[in-house]
């Protein structure tokens, strides 16, 4: 089976750094393009073409809520959305961001043990897994 192909959206270049060695380790998703804000990943989805796009939420100019409505209207594919804005107490953001067509939402990875570490890339690996499955629809600009 061929690898899912993911394109990761991030400004931070540590996380950008801890999301390439965890994708990288898996055989079974392959990056095929990193873009640090969500203006750069709209410019190469067209030519991509990625099956899932993880991407952050804070970004500058176009932050992961207008990557994700911009994808949604013109591109739409899953979106898994890694980001510390996004954790179970900012439903304000949570909302946002499904509203506009986020297919997950998980907290963005930031190191630790390797125990824990290796539990958080098996998490993310199966919501990609599962992503890469969906068919998501069109969602006109409003």
């Amino acid at each position: 089976m061929a690898p899912t192909k993911i394109l990761i959206v991030e400004d931070s270049p540590v996380a950008m750094e801890i999301l390439q060695r965890l994708f990288k380790s898996a055989p079974e998703v392959e990056v095929v393009g990193t873009a640090r804000n969500g203006q750069e990943a709209l410019a190469m989805i067209p030519r991509l073409n990625p099956a899932v796009i993880c991407t952050d939420f804070h970004m500058e100019p176009v932050d992961g809520l207008e990557l994700t409505k911009q994808v949604m209207a013109n591109f739409p594919c899953p979106i898994l959305v890694l980001s510390n804005s996004v954790k179970s107490d900012d439903t304000k953001n949570v909302f946002a961001l499904l509203q506009a067509g986020a297919s997950d939402i998980y907290p963005k990875p930031i190191g630790g043990d390797y125990a824990e570490y290796e539990a958080i890339k098996k998490r993310i690996l199966s919501k990609i897994k599962l992503l890469s499955s969906l068919k998501v629809n069109a969602k006109p600009l409003s």
